[in-house]
């Protein structure tokens, strides 16, 4: 009688690992539809080149934007603007603000984002241009 019912167990063992497979598989299987979307294709680019267009505006806002806006503000280079507040409590440490930074971060976002509208404006505009082609091939 013990083996019989061990080897009852035995199958129900083999029983559940085999749905836990079929489970894993068709979890894996989903997964793998999932990455194979479009979208996430579409996403892992635009991080990829959201990254290098960084370095680009980067070098445009340093070396080019900001030692215009330096000259226009009267030879100020915003990087190092900064407020020195001492310890008040007797110790050697003070606070630095380094408000200039703040500001040329602020103008450098400022340039990315209108940077990003006029290329989405360009596609949209490209699109539209798509859109009423083929409406007018469709009319024909």
């Amino acid at each position: 009688m013990e083996k019989t019912s061990e080897k009852s167990k035995g199958e129900k063992a083999k029983e559940a690992l085999k749905k836990t497979r079929e489970k894993s598989s068709g979890f894996r299987k989903e997964f793998i539809e999932f990455i194979n979307r479009g979208s996430v294709v579409d996403l892992a680019v635009g991080v990829a080149v959201g990254g290098a267009f960084t370095a680009i505006v980067n070098s445009l806002v340093n070396d080019i934007v900001m030692p215009v806006v330096g000259l226009i503000a009267g030879g100020v280079d915003f990087t190092n603007l900064s407020i020195t507040i001492p310890n008040f409590f007797g110790g050697n440490d003070a606070a630095v603000i380094a408000y200039g930074n703040f500001i040329q971060n602020v103008i450098q976002f400022l340039i990315i984002a209108w940077v990003i509208f006029m290329i989405v404006k360009a596609m949209n505009r490209i699109n539209r241009r798509k859109d009423a082609k083929a409406a007018k091939a469709e009319a024909k």
